[in-house]
């Protein structure tokens, strides 16, 4: 294998640094090593995009790899194939001669291969007396074997991109049809809650989805799907308790009507811990935060927090909470009002309860009162931000509208 000089390309094509450095890489290539031609091929098609190559620059690679008579690439063995255009063309599957010049460029600009231009530029192969190769002048597929190893690693990460890109579309799919088919059970059963508003951040939350997804596509409009399922379970369990105590009121009411009068008041001491820790329980399950809405239903509705972001952008719920402590101390609400809204709502429910107020600051006359009552509200268990967010979001679509 010549690997012991660098060559100049022929002609008007020019001499860089980057191809210095690839042919003098071929001498580093460890003594002994091979690698069987066709799996090198393989890698080098998974990782395609990786390379910055094409489907077409595969086929001029795969038509040089079948001009070299050994499957098994060798560090001791001649490597450099010399097919003229016409005969790769031909195994190119009859590819247009500037069409394969352009390919074999990117081939090489790529790293895949090294030329090994002779004198006048022609491809040949020089035999000694007796009849063996000992010297030749064409494409050098050394790199080939030289970058196996990193192929292989590339072509891997590809793979396992694709695998966690399938995994994440069949859980976006099952998670979409679990929140289609929860809604419409909720609205055809008549539970409590506004199920058009919901399903309003259900069609936009679809509506996100690139045609084309990348995994962080699919990734995040998965995170605030599950987000989404979520809060209409909690919705569906809490009518579900709302619908048991009624049967159980109705029952106890009866129970006492056909109870004596002074046995109303008679507790055993047993039956009052249970009723206090019933209570109890009552008491932590209104207490519980809510759960965050959808992050870009919550951008949709108040975009104005974006210009308090990092760098005047909210890209997570992280830049939505400092943007929000930002307008509230903007607003003059007070660092306590602030905190016990965190306590009661959550973090990113309070972050989304400022950006709301921020939207809605010229009708609002204390914001820090507002977000007061808020908070108490929600600690009662009779707040909930998504009627809010999407008066809002309408209320910009028909701005938009007039502004049209």
């Amino acid at each position: 294998m010549q690997t012991g000089s660098v060559t100049t390309p022929f002609g008007r094509r020019p001499m860089t640094l980057a191809l210095v450095r690839r042919q003098t890489a071929l001498c580093s290539i460890k003594q002994g090593k091979t690698a069987d031609k066709w799996k090198v091929f393989r890698d080098a098609s998974a990782a395609m995009e990786l390379l910055g190559i094409q489907s077409n620059s595969l086929a001029v690679l795969d038509a040089l790899l079948s001009f070299y008579p050994d499957n098994e690439l060798r560090q001791d063995a001649q490597l450099i194939v010399f097919p003229s255009n016409a005969q790769l063309s031909l195994r190119a599957h009859g590819m247009a001669g500037a069409t394969l010049r352009r390919h074999i460029a990117i081939l090489v600009d790529s790293g895949l291969i090294v030329r090994k231009d002779s004198a006048n530029g022609k491809r040949f192969a020089r035999k000694d007396s007796a009849g063996q190769i000992e010297s030749a002048f064409g494409f050098d597929l050394s790199p080939l074997l030289a970058r196996s190893d990193e192929l292989a690693i590339l072509a891997q990460q590809v793979m396992a991109k694709r695998a966690a890109l399938k995994k994440a579309k069949e859980s976006l799919t099952i998670c979409r049809r679990d929140v289609r088919k929860l809604i419409t059970a909720a609205m055809e059963e008549g539970a409590e809650g506004d199920w058009q508003a919901i399903e309003d951040i259900y069609v936009a939350l679809v509506r996100r989805t690139a045609r084309v997804p990348t995994l962080a596509d699919v990734t995040s409009v998965l995170e605030e799907m599950v987000m989404l399922r979520e809060e209409i379970v909690s919705r569906l369990e809490k009518h579900e308790d709302s619908e048991n105590s009624s049967t159980n009121d109705a029952h106890s009411e009866r129970h006492i009507q056909n109870s004596k009068p002074e046995s109303i008041y008679e507790f055993e001491p047993s039956s009052r811990r249970e009723l206090g820790a019933k209570l109890s329980e009552v008491r932590r399950t209104k207490s519980e935060p809510i759960r965050a809405l959808p992050l870009g239903v919550v951008l949709k509705a108040c975009p104005t927090i974006s210009d308090y972001g990092p760098g005047g952008v909210v890209g997570n719920w992280r830049d939505l909470m400092s943007a929000a402590i930002v307008v509230r101390s903007m607003l003059g609400v007070s660092p306590s009002a602030y905190q016990e809204a965190c306590e009661a709502m959550g973090a990113e429910n309070a972050a989304a309860a400022v950006a709301c107020i921020l939207e809605r600051a010229n009708f609002i006359n204390s914001a820090g009162g507002y977000l007061r009552d808020l908070t108490r509200r929600s600690a009662r268990g009779e707040f909930s931000l998504g009627p809010m967010i999407m008066a809002l979001l309408k209320a910009n679509e028909q701005g938009s509208l007039k502004a049209g």
